[in-house]
């Protein structure tokens, strides 16, 4: 751990369940985009444990700078420095060209029109066969699958009405109206899934 930048205890305990998978996931991909780095600690991770691709990570601009130090730390051949990316900027460059993307814990955060917003740019981003992978927390049928994810979900509603957890059938939806099925999805540690989904 490196004391003086962001760290989060969440991705330290989920990073290698995680990389189990997408080991199997990302098997035959090449590029893969992170999209919502935050700290980093997955991308260092994650790009250490599958040396055959090469790992992008990006986020906004607030969190970018802190992004940038630990992956220099890093200092991984297949590890770039991370891109200034933001869903709600419709003008800014799109990146194109990855046979994979990954994001974790970040549709609960983001308002359900970014959420929307970010499925649709999919096609943007990726090549015409890729693989998506989305971890998380998930409702089925309008339920939460634990109490702790029912109280995850008030106290992301204390902080902002529009967060919250979201129902794996609407997030389902939105992949398939980009092109992408739902292939697995898989149990994880924490109550959360790892939904993984392939464009062909």
């Amino acid at each position: 751990m490196q004391s003086d930048l962001p760290f989060s205890q969440a991705c330290e305990n989920n990073k290698a369940p995680i990389l189990a998978l997408l080991q199997q996931a990302f098997a035959n991909c090449r590029n893969v985009l992170e999209v919502g780095s935050g700290t980093g600690q997955h991308a260092v991770h994650f790009a250490a444990g599958m040396p055959h691709l090469n790992w992008q990570a990006s986020d906004q601009a607030l969190y970018l700078p802190d992004l940038t130090e630990r992956l220099r730390r890093a200092a991984l051949p297949n590890l770039p420095l991370p891109l200034l990316l933001d869903i709600r900027d419709a003008a800014a460059p799109t990146v194109k060209g990855y046979d994979a993307v990954f994001s974790a814990n970040t549709l609960h955060i983001m308002p359900w029109p970014v959420v929307q917003q970010l499925f649709a740019r999919l096609n943007d981003f990726c090549t015409a066969e890729a693989t998506l992978c989305i971890y998380g927390p998930f409702n089925y049928n309008g339920r939460f699958t634990s109490d702790s994810n029912r109280a995850f979900d008030a106290s992301l509603k204390s902080r902002d009405p529009a967060m919250g957890i979201r129902d794996i059938a609407a997030v389902v939806a939105l992949a398939g109206a980009s092109g992408f099925s739902l292939q697995q999805d898989h149990s994880m540690p924490a109550n959360n899934r790892l939904l993984q989904f392939i464009r062909s």
